[in-house]
């Protein structure tokens, strides 16, 4: 899958609504982008939380399709944020998505977000299972 497929891919769908961009996509690590608009933020102008687990979530599951053999489907059993500084509004955030494990059933994957001075903004550690296409 190409950087365009995917963007076209998400475009009508909720990580297109919210403004991702990816840029890098490999089976061991996936990258993206995101600006931090008014409409994402807390009422103080700071990324809201749920904003930091959507952006996460989509980069753990693009990370676990990347690696889905075929005729096999993903989705996610847990997630867990922990919220480390904040993102101003018209700034832009970095999340970078790594495979802390790669198996057969399931898949665990760590997201950073950052801000474009690599401020740590929080962590999300997130286990996709890994299941038949049609179940």
């Amino acid at each position: 899958m190409t950087i365009d497929d995917l963007q076209e891919l998400i475009a009508p769908q909720f990580p297109g609504l919210i403004g991702m961009q990816f840029t890098e996509l490999t089976p061991t690590r996936v990258v993206a982008m995101l600006r931090v608009r008014p409409d994402l933020c807390t009422a103080g102008g700071i990324l809201h939380g749920g904003a930091h687990m959507a952006f996460a979530d989509t980069l753990g599951a693009v990370g676990t399709v990347l690696n889905l053999p075929q005729g096999k489907r993903t989705t996610t059993t847990d997630s867990s944020t922990k919220f480390i500084g904040g993102a101003r509004v018209d700034t832009v955030v970095t999340g970078e998505s790594v495979p802390l494990h790669r198996g057969r059933t399931t898949m665990v994957w760590q997201t950073s977000i950052r801000t474009a001075e690599g401020k740590l903004c929080s962590v999300v550690t997130q286990t996709q299972l890994v299941l038949e296409q049609g179940a």
